[in-house]
C-alpha cells in the first residue's frame, strides 16, 4: 500500500473511532469533522457544553494528552475526557487571533502574550508524567539528516547537541508553540491545545515561534533580530542561547520535511538567518575584546 493511500486508511479508522466514541461518551454533533495536522477533529456538545473531539491518525499525537490533563485547564484548554483512542477537551470560541495580529502588524503584542502563557505553562505545579519524551530522543531525525545532507543540518545538530548536553531549566514541554496553537478562550484567556508531551529545558519551547506564521513573516530583514530580543528578554533567556535553540528547531523541522517529501525551505532560511546573527553577536564580542569563557555561545 502507498504513503496516498496508507493515509486514506488512517482517515477512514479514524472517523469510525469518531462515530463509535461519539456514541460511547454521549456527545452530540455541532459541527463537521475535520483534519488538521495529524488528527480529526469535530466540534461536538458533551452535556451542555462546548467540545472538541479528537482523534489521532498516529500514535505520537495522543502522546501529550496526559500531559494536558496534568495542565488541569490552567493557560491550557481543560480535559473533560481522555484515554489512548481520542481526546475530549474544552472548546475555545474566542474571537481573536495570534496569527492574524502577527499579520496585521501586531507581532510585537503577540509574542508578549506567548511569553506570558509559555511563562505559566512551564511554572505549572503538576509534576512531570512519565511518559514525557527527552528532547535528545526528539532530535534523532536530526542526527540521522546531520549524517545524510550535511551543510545545515550538520551544524545545527552540532547545535542542538552541545545544547542538549548542558540542558538549563528542565521543565515539562509544550514542544509545539507557535500562533495557531494558542487559541481565544474569552473570559478564560488565552489557552494552548496540542502539547506533544516533551521533557527539556525551557528554552525550547520559544523557538519554534520564529519559524512562524509564514515564510513571508519569519524570513522577512530584521525580524528574527528583533523579535528574538524581545522574546529572550520576556523570557528570561540569554539571547545567544535563544538562538541555538532556533537553529536547532529549524534544523530539526526541516529533517522532518525532508522525510516527508516536503521542501524545507521555511525552516532552512531561518536558521541560517540565527546563524547569521548568531555569528554577528560573536563578532561583536571579539571586537570588544572579551575573554575566551565570554565568547561562549552558549
Amino acid at each position: 500500500m502507498d504513503k496516498v493511500n496508507r493515509g486514506m486508511a488512517r482517515v477512514d479508522r479514524g472517523v469510525e473511532k469518531l462515530k463509535r466514541l461519539k456514541a460511547e461518551w454521549e456527545l452530540v454533533d455541532d459541527g463537521e469533522f475535520f483534519i488538521a495536522g495529524n488528527s480529526l477533529l469535530q466540534p461536538v456538545m458533551s452535556e451542555g457544553r462546548p467540545a472538541m473531539l479528537k482523534v489521532p491518525l498516529n500514535k505520537e499525537e495522543g502522546r501529550g494528552f496526559r500531559l494536558l490533563a496534568c495542565w488541569d485547564g490552567k493557560a491550557a484548554v481543560k480535559v473533560f475526557r481522555y484515554d489512548s483512542e481520542a481526546l475530549l477537551m474544552e472548546r475555545a470560541m474566542g474571537e481573536r487571533s495570534l496569527k492574524r495580529m502577527v499579520l496585521s502588524g501586531e507581532e510585537d503584542e503577540a509574542n508578549r502574550i506567548i511569553c506570558l502563557v509559555v511563562e505559566q505553562l512551564h511554572a505549572n505545579p503538576c509534576s512531570m508524567p512519565p511518559d514525557l519524551v527527552p528532547l535528545p530522543v526528539w532530535f534523532r531525525s536530526l542526527e540521522a539528516a546531520a549524517g545524510r545532507e550535511g551543510g545545515f543540518f550538520e551544524r545545527g545538530y552540532g547545535v542542538a547537541r552541545g545544547l542538549l548536553m548542558a540542558p538549563a531549566d528542565p521543565v515539562a514541554l509544550h514542544g509545539d508553540i507557535h500562533y495557531e496553537n494558542i487559541l481565544d478562550g474569552g473570559s478564560r484567556g488565552w489557552l494552548v491545545i496540542d502539547p506533544k508531551g516533551l521533557a527539556g529545558e525551557r528554552g525550547f519551547d520559544y523557538a519554534n515561534i520564529f519559524c512562524n506564521p509564514d515564510l513571508t513573516v519569519a524570513g522577512s530583514p530584521g525580524r528574527l533580530s528583533k523579535q528574538v530580543r524581545l522574546v529572550a528578554g520576556l523570557a528570561g533567556i540569554e539571547v545567544r542561547r535563544l538562538l541555538g535553540w532556533i537553529i536547532a528547531w529549524a534544523a530539526l523541522s526541516a529533517s522532518w520535511m525532508l522525510e516527508d517529501g516536503v521542501d524545507p525551505v521555511l525552516p532552512l532560511t531561518v536558521g541560517e538567518i540565527a546563524e547569521k546573527e548568531l555569528g554577528e553577536i560573536a563578532g561583536r564580542g571579539k571586537e570588544k575584546g572579551l575573554g575566551a569563557s565570554d565568547e561562549m555561545l552558549f
